[in-house]
């Protein structure tokens, strides 16, 4: 793996240091594509996976499936969408950013670009929906991410009308046509610019399309990030997968590292099977998973972005709010263990992962139906403590371990979090 890069300026590095504090942050995927309920953007794609396989009756038919799947916007009404409950529910959770698709492989602007009429406001739904969802989830205190696909499918620039489309790649060569090439880079950094310039503070410029890269597909990403710095000073810029100065952290998607990493990290993970509601009856993580999801991660030195999304009404199911009101109110407990800390040896152990802040390691337990834990430590503590019980706990030390009586009658839910000082 290509070495990190760690960011040289000092407004970069202190924005760093207060996402790495963050935690726990939400990504959302909607757009129009959420009325026929498929994989995002990728039925267009003519690769082959599963994932991509277009509806029937469109099956064998790609053509006839891109000219409907154009014509969605056409019916995007949305009656449920709800940015303010999305946000008071999303920060109950305990989540502190969020980002949002503001522009998916498609095309479709979920924002009012001035360089395109392909755009949410250009619907029967009307409105500027990323500048709604990022003036709620900041009204509640929480950061902003800008998630912005580098490829649009959509644009006849990157897709060239009339020649085929056999893969996610603009459908030439940019070196043998560079005047198209040029006019493509000139709208995506166009497009970008009206996100950093007229919606107000942005935190983290998430970039996707990570085959959109030098030497094939060259955005000039560099001039790209400086442009990004110099109107939102200190943003991060994540050109994903991509490996460079242009990466300040790192997504692993669906996975977790298995280790702790040496550099900053997320992983991205859907709360359901898919990034977005694709109809009735989804099953979810059980909030307990989520919890012990987020505490490995933490432990590792990593955030946990958590993928939601409404379904094509714009509303999210009730069992996205169950499970975010439960990991919420986990949290409202256990915070302290999780928020503003770093990894700590042994990192995991057992049933147990391991934190820091200052001169406190919070072991974090991730079983629940026992009354005597032991602990493994390199140094005795002078207090050992539980998060959520206000009175002394019954504890004694023995070579390398701490034992802790748990008080009679004190069970939580998922997992409980003990403080060694």
């Amino acid at each position: 793996m290509t070495e990190y890069v760690w960011p040289n300026d000092p407004t970069v590095l202190a924005k760093l240091d207060w996402w790495r504090d963050q935690k726990f942050g939400v990504i959302i995927h909607w757009g129009p594509y959420s009325r026929l309920g498929v994989f995002e953007s990728w039925t267009l794609c003519q690769e082959g996976d599963d994932f991509m396989a277009r509806p029937d009756p469109w099956s064998d038919d790609p053509e006839g499936y891109r000219e409907v799947y154009e014509k969605l916007p056409e019916g995007f009404d949305a009656p449920g969408f709800d940015p303010e409950k999305w946000a008071a529910a999303c920060a109950a959770a305990g989540m502190r950013y969020v980002v949002f698709t503001t522009k998916h492989h498609d095309g479709f602007a979920m924002y009012d670009t001035a360089l395109s009429d392909y755009k949410s406001t250009n619907t029967p739904l009307g409105r500027d929906v990323a500048g709604e969802v990022f003036d709620a989830f900041r009204a509640r205190g929480m950061g902003v991410g800008v998630y912005f696909s580098k490829a649009d499918w959509h644009h006849p620039d990157y897709w060239v009308p009339g020649r085929d489309t056999p893969d996610r790649y603009a459908n030439y060569r940019a070196r043998e046509e560079p005047e198209r090439w040029q006019r493509f880079a000139g709208f995506t950094h166009g497009q970008i610019e009206e996100l950093l310039s007229g919606y107000g503070p942005v935190d983290v410029l998430w970039l996707d399309a990570g085959w959109v890269r030098a030497p094939r597909e060259d955005l000039d990403l560099p001039r790209l990030a400086a442009r990004a710095r110099e109107l939102q000073p200190g943003i991060l810029v994540v050109d994903r997968d991509v490996h460079g100065p242009q990466e300040d952290y790192r997504t692993p998607e669906q996975t977790v590292p298995a280790e702790p990493q040496p550099f900053p990290w997320e992983s991205c993970i859907t709360l359901g099977p898919f990034w977005y509601t694709f109809g009735p009856g989804e099953t979810y993580k059980p909030a307990g998973e989520v919890v012990h999801l987020l505490c490995r991660i933490v432990a590792r030195g990593g955030n946990l972005l958590l993928g939601i999304g409404p379904d094509h009404t714009g509303a999210l199911p009730v069992g996205v709010y169950e499970r975010l009101a439960e990991i919420g109110a986990w949290l409202d407990v256990h915070g302290e263990a999780v928020y503003g800390t770093r990894p700590c040896e042994p990192y995991e152990s057992e049933d147990f992962v391991f934190t820091r802040r200052g001169d406190t390691i919070y072991a974090i337990g991730l079983r629940t139906d026992l009354d005597e834990v032991r602990v493994p430590v390199s140094r005795i503590p002078r207090s050992v403590g539980l998060l959520g019980h206000d009175g002394p706990l019954d504890w004694s030390a023995e070579d390398g371990a701490v034992i802790v009586r748990l008080p009679d009658g004190h069970r939580v839910s998922h997992a409980f979090a003990l403080t060694l000082t």
